[in-house]
C-alpha cells in the first residue's frame, strides 16, 4: 500500500471496515450465544471464552455475565472482527466491478482464512476460545454469520 491513491482509497473506505466489521462481529456474537445456549445451556460462555487473551483459563469456564469476562471477551471479538473486516475491505479494493456475488466470494475467502488463522495457525493463548465452548458444527454458524454479515455491510455501502 505504498501508492499514495490506494492508501487514500483505502481511507475512505474506513467506514466500510466499521460497517462490515461491526456487522460481522454482531452477527457471529448472537451466533455464539445461540450455541452455547443451545449446546450447553450456557450463552454467556462462548461470549467470555475470547477474554482468555487477558484472564487465562478462568474466562474460558465462566457462564455467567462479569464485566471482566464477558465485556473483555466481546470487545476482544469485536477487535478480530475489525481487524479481520480490513482485509476484506483490501480484497473489495482489487474489484474493478463489486457485486453482491463476488462480495459474497470475497466474504467467504477472507472468512476461511480467518478461521484457518484462529483455529489452527495462532498459539493456543490467541485462539477465540469459543471453539472449546461450542461444538464443530456450531463453529460452521459462527463462521457463515461472520461471513454474512461482510457481505452484508459491502451489499449495505453499494446502495
Amino acid at each position: 500500500m505504498s501508492d499514495p491513491s490506494l492508501v487514500q482509497s483505502f481511507i475512505s473506505r474506513l467506514p466500510g471496515v466499521l460497517l462490515t466489521g461491526t456487522l460481522a462481529s454482531v452477527g457471529s456474537a448472537a451466533v455464539l450465544a445461540w450455541r452455547g445456549r443451545r449446546e450447553n445451556g450456557r450463552a454467556l460462555g462462548p461470549l467470555n471464552a475470547p477474554a482468555h487473551w487477558l484472564w487465562g483459563g478462568e474466562s474460558l469456564r465462566r457462564d455467567g455475565a462479569s464485566l471482566r469476562h464477558t465485556m473483555t471477551g466481546v470487545l476482544v471479538h469485536h477487535a478480530s472482527s475489525l481487524f479481520w473486516a480490513v482485509f476484506y475491505e483490501m480484497l473489495r479494493l482489487r474489484r474493478s466491478r463489486p457485486t453482491p456475488v463476488n462480495a459474497m466470494a470475497d466474504a467467504a475467502a477472507i472468512t476461511a482464512v480467518a478461521a484457518a488463522v484462529d483455529l489452527r495457525l495462532v498459539p493456543q493463548r490467541l485462539t477465540p476460545g469459543f471453539e472449546r465452548r461450542i461444538s464443530r458444527r456450531g463453529l460452521v454458524w459462527v463462521y457463515a454469520s461472520f461471513a454474512a454479515g461482510l457481505a452484508l455491510g459491502a451489499c449495505f455501502r453499494r446502495r
